[in-house]
């Protein structure tokens, strides 16, 4: 699940719907247990004044006999609303099985054909694997001037050619599994926790600006040892990718040997969206006050968030949003969780970040090789904004990932490796042919 500034209308919307579901729930279950209390007229005697004395009494007990009824229908539908919003994310899991592909064909296909060609032996049959969490790799932590500590991991072996990933909003550096499982044999991939999310600190003084994130990417390229670097970026971290190339032009050829930016803008996202004409009459009026209303009850947001992934409405929402329909369950299920891990106000601080962001003044003086890989169905960020990128930055090239939307670079993970190994190892041949 990936967070852009419009993200929020779903979020609310979502945990709204969690609540009404329950609610519904309990509501009909407390009709069912009225209405199946019926009214009994009970005999009895009593003795007075030496006589018998038979009276009735009315008396309600509780007496459900199922079938065609209203009691029936309506513990039926109590059960399976509170059923659903409890458990309808893991009910989900299993009949999902039953549509979505178990494995990854794409990327094991990818891998096969690789091989056919004599390809690179690092995407090989292991591609099946669904991502995980796993966090192998060299550790280390950065500790910013502003409070952050900055949770950083390396794989590979330190002479080789560095690659730095940042990965998008709301989720972590886990979410570069395939690219750290198939690169780390020719290169040195460096992946990092962006601020508050995974396992980084907040900034002690709140400041989500992207100036701030391509601040700790500097940081974080310090880990390169002087090597010239490949900075690749996904979404926001596409994002802080720009940024660092505006605030840091000295860098460019010299720390920078390439820059690599996936479904990403160069200016507020809500303008390059899909719907960016509503979106964009709805940022002052509903967005921007809906964000400021997350970071106020944001542990509210967050149990709305978490009976929004119980229930299965999150995955849907994944589904439909961040891939093209040929995910596995176990993608699905790996990107939904990131959605109730992350805290709804650092969440929306940096949504606030994203509004503020503009980097189309750097676009031409980017003097590196720059790839720019977009999915051709992605809503999120449409591919008009990739292009206009590629067009702009001098000797861009453009990449399209089809069917793909925001996700297209797990969904063709294979394919995108493959893209992101050539062209790495453009940037810097003398380092892979020595």
């Amino acid at each position: 699940m990936f967070f852009m500034p419009f993200n929020i209308l779903g979020m609310w919307f979502r945990g709204l719907l969690a609540v009404a579901i329950l609610a519904g729930g309990v509501y009909l279950l407390n009709r069912w247990y009225d209405d199946a209390h019926v009214v009994e007229r009970i005999p009895t005697s009593r003795r007075a004044d030496g006589a018998t004395v038979e009276t009735v009494a009315n008396r309600r007990v509780f007496r459900f006999d199922p079938g065609w009824n209203r009691p029936t229908l309506e513990l039926g539908a109590a059960l399976a609303l509170l059923i659903w919003g409890t458990a309808g994310g893991a009910i989900g899991h299993g009949l999902s099985r039953l549509t979505l592909r178990r494995g990854a064909p794409s990327g094991a296909t990818d891998a096969r054909d690789a091989r056919a060609r004599g390809g690179a032996a690092t995407i090989g049959p292991e591609a099946d694997v669904d991502p995980s969490g796993d966090r192998t790799g060299e550790s280390h932590t950065i500790r910013r001037p502003d409070g952050t500590e900055l949770r950083v991991e390396c794989h590979g072996r330190r002479d080789a050619p560095p690659i730095v990933f940042s990965h998008g909003w709301g989720v972590d550096s886990t979410a570069w599994f395939y690219q750290k499982r198939y690169l780390a044999e020719r290169f040195r991939v460096i992946i990092w926790d962006e601020p508050g999310l995974g396992l980084s600190t907040q900034p002690a003084n709140k400041d989500y600006r992207l100036e701030k994130f391509a601040a700790d990417l500097d940081a974080v390229l310090a880990l390169a040892d002087g090597r010239p670097a490949v900075l690749v970026g996904h979404s926001i971290g596409g994002m802080a990718t720009l940024t660092y190339c505006k605030e840091h032009p000295e860098a460019l050829g010299a720390r920078v040997a390439g820059v690599v930016l996936v479904h990403t803008t160069y200016t507020n996202p809500v303008r390059t969206t899909q719907m960016a004409a509503l979106y964009t009459a709805l940022e002052e009026p509903v967005i921007v006050p809906l964000l400021y209303l997350t970071i106020g009850l944001w542990p509210l947001a967050w149990a709305l968030n978490w009976l929004s992934y119980l229930n299965g409405t999150v995955h849907r929402s994944t589904h439909r949003s961040s891939f093209a329909g040929g995910e596995t369950r176990g993608q699905l299920d790996f990107f939904a969780e990131f959605m109730p891990r992350a805290r709804p106000d650092v969440l929306a601080r940096g949504m606030l970040g994203m509004l503020a962001y503009d980097a189309t003044e750097a676009l031409p003086r980017i003097n590196v090789p720059t790839l720019v890989v977009v999915g051709d169905l992605d809503t999120t960020t449409k591919p008009e904004a990739g292009e206009f990128i590629a067009g702009q930055v001098p000797g861009g090239r453009l990449a399209t990932l089809s069917p793909a939307r925001h996700l297209g670079l797990v969904e063709h993970h294979g394919e995108f490796d493959r893209l992101l190994a050539e062209f790495a190892e453009e940037c810097q041949p003398a380092e892979i042919e020595g």
